[in-house]
């Protein structure tokens, strides 16, 4: 008979998670209650079905992995310079008050200082994922308001970066002030020594590795080898260097994410990421203990008046300190009334370290499962409260995507396809000054001819996230040009799902794909074969 136990712990755990995921979307609720619910569901702390926690604890490290990945890839500190006098001093301030706020519930509950420390900086960190969502649904993401909250959590989560680097030495036996100074210095040289060797070496390493991949032409070796470097340096990381997991996997997308592959890279990644972190919250609501609500509410309710109270106004002060408007302050404030992946993250390395009491995580979750659900309601209550916006433009438009939007190129056209045609087009906007960036999936050594001043993204110009790589947020027009026609189909469907006003031009070879392109949103179609027929003829005439 074959053991089936983590066959069974995935299928249970995504069943429910699918379940309660689609339950509380339909609710209007984010997804990530549905995963902890659905963690909850097949705990060993609620009747029926129960998965192997070992399994889902394991599981669960790959969805970190992944989860801090992609923070790397899609760090760029151009998010950060452009709202840096409004973000930078904001979230430090709101983070310290935050913080501190929790040492000090921790510590009037009889937790030590370290576990309050933890405590504290699992509560004062928000969810990029749920911010990140309420602002593309409500279209906010390219305001400045929306900037504004972005470099606010950008800050946030370097801070959870290097809270992975002191969390260890809170879990040592340093006991009095000195040993623990030598005991920072230590993890913080070799922190610096794998960021070094990874910076300056990966960097070649991968950016070589990929591109040889990216040559074979293989879309399913190229997502192997991505996936292969986002756990190998995690594990190198650990291993090598005794740093976390998390952190290693931070660094190796920041690699990854400046190479040229990024954007495909991050589009690879995207279905694991999410079946993954639906995995690591349903692994973190199995941990929950729901008698702890009954036994010890005033905690509950403390660790709940600092996430939805104290974070809010910290930051709504701030703001309007800075001398910024009303409208910013309650985005900002309203964005980060909540908890989530990273709150968990530095709470589930405490754990494993022993800094911090079961009851911590059991308290986050109640916090997290609540200020998630609360957050949409407060978004539309701020946004029915505040007046709309009179003409102000954002500072600088940015790509609406699910994620952190990379520096585009800013090209007034992007073109799908660069082969023959392609590159005729290239040829001539360069000549003519136009600004003009080419997305490549295929044929990657073409791209090296390029004309001074062209742009390229590598990448599935079917992908909305690669195509907002290549600035199609802020592009004029869209030009789809040599590929078979179900791939053209998929980028004009992109490019409609991430900017509805960009004009698409597709070249047809034929009256059939010339009706479909119009119906997947071509506004301009020419026949691709008109150019050469026009040259034939030309040759005729001269001829006779």
């Amino acid at each position: 008979m074959h053991d089936l136990t983590l066959i069974v712990t995935l299928a249970g755990g995504l069943a429910f998670a699918l379940l309660l995921g689609t339950l509380t979307r339909r609710l209007g609720l984010s997804t990530l209650v549905g995963y902890m619910l659905a963690g909850i569901v097949v705990g060993p702390n609620t009747p029926g079905f129960v998965a192997d926690q070992s399994l889902a604890s394991q599981l669960s490290e790959i969805g970190v992995i992944l989860l801090m990945f992609g923070v790397g890839q899609h760090f760029h500190p151009q998010e950060l310079l452009r709202v840096w006098r409004l973000a930078v001093p904001g979230a430090v301030a709101q983070s310290l008050v935050a913080g501190v706020a929790g040492w000090a519930a921790a510590r009037a509950f009889g937790w030590s200082h370290a576990a309050g420390a933890v405590f504290g900086m699992s509560l004062a960190v928000a969810s990029t994922v749920v911010l990140m969502r309420m602002l593309v649904e409500r279209d906010r993401l390219s305001s400045r308001d929306g900037h504004v909250a972005v470099g606010w959590l950008i800050v946030e989560d370097l801070f959870t970066v290097a809270a992975l680097v002191v969390l260890p030495v809170l879990a040592s036996d340093s006991s009095d002030a000195q040993s623990l100074g030598g005991a920072l210095l230590l993890a913080m040289g070799k922190v610096a020594a794998f960021v070094a060797i990874v910076m300056l070496v990966g960097t070649r390493v991968v950016g070589r590795l990929l591109e040889r991949v990216a040559g074979a032409r293989s879309a399913e070796l190229f997502t192997l080898t991505v996936f292969v470097v986002a756990l190998g340096v995690a594990v190198l990381a650990s291993e090598l260097f005794h740093v976390s997991v998390a952190l290693g996997a931070f660094f190796a997308g920041l690699v990854v994410g400046q190479s040229r592959f990024g954007p495909q890279a991050a589009a690879d990644m995207a279905p694991f990421r999410d079946v993954f972190t639906a995995l690591f919250f349903v692994s973190v609501g199995m941990l929950f203990n729901p008698n702890l609500v009954v036994q010890q509410p005033a905690l509950v309710l403390t660790a709940l008046g600092v996430v939805l109270l104290l974070k809010p106004l910290v930051a709504v002060v701030i703001v309007l300190l800075l001398r910024s408007d009303w409208r910013t302050a309650a985005t900002v404030g309203v964005g980060l009334a909540q908890i989530g992946e990273f709150s968990f993250i530095l709470a589930s390395l405490g754990l494993s370290l022993g800094v911090i009491p079961k009851e911590a995580l059991d308290v986050l979750v109640v916090a997290a499962i609540v200020s998630i659900a609360l957050n949409p309601v407060l978004f539309r209550l701020v946004e029915r409260w505040l007046p709309k916006e009179r003409g102000s433009a954002p500072e600088e438009e940015v790509p609406l995507a699910s994620t952190y939007a990379p520096d585009a190129p800013g090209a007034a056209v992007v073109l799908a396809g660069y082969r023959s045609l392609g590159r005729r087009v290239v040829q001539r906007c360069a000549a003519a000054g136009i600004p003009l960036c080419v997305v490549q999936h295929e044929a990657i050594e073409a791209l090296e001819g390029l004309p001074p001043g062209v742009a390229q993204i590598y990448g599935d110009p079917g992908r909305p996230d690669v195509l907002a790589a290549a600035g199609l947020g802020q592009a004029h027009m869209l030009v789809v040009a040599d590929m078979p026609l179900v791939e053209k189909m998929q980028v004009c469907r992109a490019a409609r799902q991430l900017n509805p006003r960009v004009e698409i031009v597709g070249a047809a070879m034929n009256d059939a794909e010339a009706a479909w392109l119009r119906d997947f949103g071509a506004e301009f179609v020419v026949d691709a074969l008109d150019e050469q027929t026009e040259q034939i003829t030309r040759a005729i005439r001269a001829r006779l």
